[in-house]
């Protein structure tokens, strides 16, 4: 598969996902849980072998800080795409 025939549909199912509020929704639902379990498992699940090494544990807590970067920044488009969905209702 080419680079633009990958980047097209990549562009065009963001825009569905983005798009509509109740995928939106759901998206973001399991994005939110990724990240509480991704916590629980850094916290309790592998805690002992994150410990081993330094570089270890600041690899897996960046990633973990980017991906909450990540859903937190999907949460913001997500208010704010539901405002201006109900100011276009009352226009």
């Amino acid at each position: 598969m080419s680079d633009s025939s990958w980047l097209g549909m990549v562009v065009a199912l963001s825009r569905a996902i983005l798009h509509d509020r109740t995928t939106r929704r759901k998206w973001l639902g399991t994005a939110a849980f990724l990240m509480l379990g991704l916590f629980a498992l850094g916290l309790w699940g592998i805690a002992g072998w994150l410990a081993d090494s330094p570089l270890r544990f600041g690899l897996w807590w960046l990633g973990v800080a980017c991906w909450t970067l990540v859903v937190l920044l999907f949460s913001l488009y997500d208010a704010m795409a539901a405002i201006r969905e109900e100011r276009d209702k009352m226009k």
